[in-house]
C-alpha cells in the first residue's frame, strides 16, 4: 500500500477546500437509547441530503446502514468498553482493531486522547498504539483531544490547554483532531497556529437556538478550524437535514450566520 490510499480516504472526509462537516453518531455505544437516534438510517439519509461529508459512528451502524451511508466518509469509533449503566465508570480502552475497520471499509478510525485527565495514561497509550496499527495500512486516525477529559471543563477547556492537547495529538502522529472550541477566537487562533494537522471542533451540548450554534461554528472557522463534528445539535434537531444544510452553508459556501439561517426557517 502507498500513501495515496490514505489520501483517497482523507478526501472522502475533507473536501478540496480542506474543510469538513462530520456528524457524530457514536453516543449510543455508551448511552444506549438516545433521543434522535431511534432510527439511525433515517438520520443518516437526512444528513447526507443536507450536505454532510462524513459521519463518526459505531461498528454496528457501519454494518447495518451501509446503503444509507452511501458515498459519505466514515470514521469508526475504536474505543469504548464503558456504559451509562455501570455503577462505577471504568477507563476507556480500544475495543476494535484496524483490521476490523478495514473489513467495514471505513475511511478513518478515531479514539479519545485526554491529557491532564485521570485517564491520561490509558487514552494516550492506546491512541499511540492505534496510530502505529493504522500506519501499517495507511488508515487515517482522528483523535478527540480534550484536555482534562470531561472532568473539569471550566479549568481545562481554555485556548492554551486545548492547544497543548491538540499539539500532543499531532506529535503522536494523528492525521486530524476533534476538540472543543474555547470561545476565545484570538486565543484559539494562536493555539491552532502550533498544530500542524487539521482541527475540527465538536458541537458541544444541545443548543436551544440554532443561531447560537451557527455563530459558534462561524467563529471557530474564522479562528482556523477546518470544520466541525456535530452530534446532538444535528440529530436531536427537529429536522436534521435542514440544520445540516445550514452548517454546510457556513463551512463550504462561507455563508454568514444570517444567510445560513434561511435553511432552517
Amino acid at each position: 500500500m502507498t500513501g495515496s490510499k490514505q489520501s483517497r480516504r482523507m478526501s472522502r472526509i475533507f473536501r478540496e477546500n480542506g474543510r469538513t462537516l462530520i456528524v457524530a453518531m457514536d453516543h449510543a455505544a455508551v448511552f444506549g437509547m438516545m433521543k434522535g437516534l431511534e432510527c439511525p438510517g433515517d438520520v443518516i439519509r437526512q444528513v447526507r441530503e443536507g450536505g454532510a461529508d462524513a459521519i463518526l459512528t459505531t461498528f454496528g451502524v457501519c454494518k447495518q446502514f451501509s446503503d444509507e451511508i452511501g458515498s459519505m466518509g466514515v470514521i469508526l469509533r475504536m474505543d469504548g468498553g464503558i456504559s451509562v449503566l455501570a455503577k462505577e465508570r471504568a477507563h476507556l480502552r480500544l475495543t476494535f482493531g484496524v483490521r476490523d475497520a478495514l473489513r467495514l471499509g471505513v475511511d478513518a478510525v478515531g479514539c479519545m486522547g485526554m491529557p491532564g485527565s485521570t485517564s491520561e495514561g490509558e487514552t494516550l497509550h492506546y491512541l499511540s498504539a492505534l496510530v502505529g496499527q493504522a500506519g501499517e495500512w495507511n488508515m487515517p486516525v482522528m483523535a478527540e483531544m480534550l484536555p482534562g477529559g470531561f472532568e473539569n471543563p471550566a479549568e481545562f477547556w481554555t485556548s492554551e490547554k486545548i492547544g497543548h492537547a491538540c499539539r500532543i495529538g499531532a506529535e503522536l502522529g494523528v492525521d486530524f483532531i476533534k476538540t472543543t472550541y474555547s470561545g476565545d477566537k484570538e486565543g484559539f487562533r494562536l493555539a491552532l497556529q502550533q498544530v500542524y494537522v487539521p482541527v475540527v471542533v465538536l458541537g458541544g451540548s444541545k443548543s436551544k437556538d440554532p443561531r447560537d450554534l451557527l455563530q459558534v461554528i462561524s467563529d471557530a472557522l474564522e479562528a482556523g478550524a477546518s470544520g466541525v463534528a456535530v452530534g446532538r445539535n444535528i440529530y436531536q434537531y427537529p429536522e436534521p437535514r435542514k440544520i445540516t444544510a445550514a452548517i454546510a452553508a457556513i463551512i463550504h459556501d462561507r455563508a454568514s450566520v444570517e444567510e445560513a439561517l434561511k435553511h432552517v426557517s
